[in-house]
């Protein structure tokens, strides 16, 4: 197989609201518009994770994740999205599903998620959606049956609304170490995290790396990027991330 590299794009939410975990509506188009216009094959992570077990993936490939479910996917992102013909996938904590975020470093005043009578609509209509824990909780703090809890809960909760169980998932504040890596693959083909950098062949399918896209809002920047010429930029996000990451844990700032 020759080599491949895929960036899996993490998003949360899509509003004027400032902040790590916001994109401007303006920014997003112009970040879909470029990746459509590209020639970048778009896939969905199914289709990613049986194109990469076939050894049939593509040289360079994009899979656009959002984290949280937030109201404004379906009110700013999906219908770009949709006219573009790229399918995501979106990450529920199945708890809040309908309510307000209500985790660490939420927004203030809190954003509104979606209800699941959209989440449903939305299903129907080719978005994909995974795991995000119950509760959104830091699964390294929990014991391993809380983590069981969190985990195979939010996969219960998923399957019994939309008729199947989530195949793909990812850990709140993108923590999760061997531990909870093995009890997250017992139930799922994938997990993505917030490791910032692209999925090559050596990725274990359960610790996938992310494209925070926050740092991607320079049209220039993001179309480099895609044309392949992304390496040293991502490369000085990682010595900046590592730099803050000395002072305080890391990626609470993110999610």
């Amino acid at each position: 197989m020759s080599g491949w590299a895929t960036s899996i794009l993490m998003y949360h939410s899509v509003s004027d609201r400032g902040g790590a975990t916001s994109i401007a509506p303006a920014v997003f188009a112009m970040q879909m518009r470029a990746l459509a216009q590209s020639g970048v094959s778009c896939l969905t992570l199914g289709d990613w994770a049986d194109l990469r077990g076939a050894g049939r993936l593509p040289a360079r490939s994009v899979v656009v994740t959002f984290d949280d479910g937030f109201a404004d996917f379906d009110q700013a992102a999906w219908p770009v999205m949709r006219d573009l013909g790229i399918r995501p996938i979106v990450y529920l904590p199945t708890d809040y599903m309908g309510g307000r975020e209500g985790w660490r470093g939420i927004a203030d005043p809190p954003r509104p998620l979606m209800g699941w009578d959209r989440v449903e609509a939305l299903a129907g209509q080719g978005v994909l959606f995974g795991n995000h824990t119950r509760s959104h909780p830091d699964l390294t703090a929990l014991p391993e049956a809380g983590i069981e809890a969190e985990v195979q809960g939010g996969a219960g909760v998923l399957a019994d609304r939309l008729g199947a169980a989530p195949a793909h998932f990812a850990p709140p504040y993108g923590l999760a170490g061997p531990r909870e890596r093995a009890v997250i693959a017992r139930a799922h083909v994938t997990s993505v995290g917030t490791r910032l950098g692209v999925a090559g062949q050596g990725d274990d399918l359960h610790d996938l790396p992310r494209i925070e896209m926050f740092y991607f809002q320079n049209p220039a920047r993001w179309q480099a990027h895609l044309a392949g010429r992304g390496g040293p930029y991502l490369a000085l996000r990682r010595t900046l991330r590592a730099v803050k990451g000395a002072a305080t844990k890391p990626w609470v700032g993110l999610k």
